[in-house]
């Protein structure tokens, strides 16, 4: 089941280092399986408040995502971001083939009447 590293990052001032994080970056996932689906790209809110940018990275499952995350190639590059960029990352597991939200509507209807 695919896993994704998703970052919400905020707006920052152009840097030295953050043109090397991204340059460096991608050699640091591609071995785990990953890929870029989200970068360096517009969105558009629809609710709520996103200032800053989202990035989306694809990985084959959540043991490849962890090991990129706490690979020493990775921690070798966060700082020249996480000096310069504030923002919020996480690791989330993708949905299994052919994943039926009404399951889910299901249970929480059955939880709810259990109440």
């Amino acid at each position: 089941m695919p896993a994704y590293a998703i970052a919400h990052l905020q707006e920052a001032s152009p840097h030295p280092e953050i043109a090397e994080y991204i340059e460096r970056i991608t050699a640091t996932f591609e071995p785990f399986g990953g890929h870029f689906l989200v970068h360096a790209t517009q969105h558009e809110v629809m609710e709520g408040d996103w200032p800053g940018h989202v990035v989306v990275i694809a990985f084959p499952g959540m043991d490849e995502a962890r090991a990129w995350w706490d690979s020493s190639a990775y921690r070798a590059i966060a700082p020249l971001r996480s000096r310069h960029i504030e923002g919020d990352v996480i690791l989330v597991p993708g949905l299994p083939e052919g994943y039926d939200p009404a399951v889910t509507a299901r249970a929480l209807r059955e939880s709810l009447s259990a109440r």
